[in-house]
């Protein structure tokens, strides 16, 4: 086993180890910096997230305006189907009250 492996194994044992070390990296400048970008490279900044909130707004927007062109067609559908059944009755119906009523 070589010698790296076994401070591996040592650092994988005993956290003390592990809280030391990080302690002797943290007080070191240089290595703190390092560090310090490796993980700002990974946060999100305040523009990342109002670049986010924008697109969640432009597709809610689109939502909305896809929302609105459904409830138009239901809507047109409805009337259509109730001006359907209207005329439906009227030319069945209606001239059967007729014919009951001795009108034709």
């Amino acid at each position: 086993m070589s010698i790296a492996e076994k401070v591996i194994e040592e650092f994988e044992k005993d956290i003390r180890l592990r809280k030391k070390f990080a302690e002797l990296f943290i007080t070191e400048p240089d290595i703190r910096l390092v560090l310090i970008n490796a993980v700002i490279a990974e946060v999100a900044t305040k523009r990342d997230i109002n670049e986010l909130r924008s697109e969640f707004r432009n597709e809610i927007n689109q939502l909305r305006s896809e929302i609105n062109r459904l409830r138009n067609d239901i809507w047109s559908n409805f009337k259509w189907t109730i001006g359907v059944i209207i005329t439906v009755w009227g030319a069945s119906i209606i001239p059967i009250l007729l014919k009951i009523a001795g009108i034709i």
